[in-house]
């Protein structure tokens, strides 16, 4: 596997435990709707969250929060109405994104919560 699948496997499992550490509940991990894929669904209290994460080696190119642009937005939102669909659910959903950098020396989350909203 390449270097840069190996980096975001990592980056999802410690946003993973980030996320279980602040007691939300993980529901699903990489849920596919054709080509649109959440990298992860959960609950926190009443509300469904999809979480996108993105993982860099460094900073020096920007956040990587800033990669999830316009387009990714609504491959986002366009899996999750599926999601909400399929499962039949009648929930506030809203949109996080857990930003991680992952260097030799260490490891830094930035989780950013109603990261951005659907829009019409």
């Amino acid at each position: 596997m390449a270097d840069h699948n190996e980096l975001g496997k990592l980056g999802e499992e410690l946003a993973r435990k980030h996320l279980r550490g602040k007691g939300y509940q993980i529901l699903e991990v990489n849920w596919y709707h054709g080509r649109d894929e959440i990298d992860i669904i959960a609950r926190d209290g009443e509300a469904l969250v999809i979480v996108e994460v993105k993982t860099r080696a460094t900073a020096d190119f920007g956040e990587p929060e800033f990669a999830v642009n316009r387009r990714k937005q609504r491959t986002l939102v366009r899996a999750a109405e599926a999601y909400i669909q399929e499962k039949d659910l009648d929930i506030e959903t809203r949109f996080d994104i857990v930003s991680v950098i992952v260097t030799p020396k260490e490891k830094h989350i930035h989780h950013i919560e109603d990261a951005f909203y659907p829009t019409m």
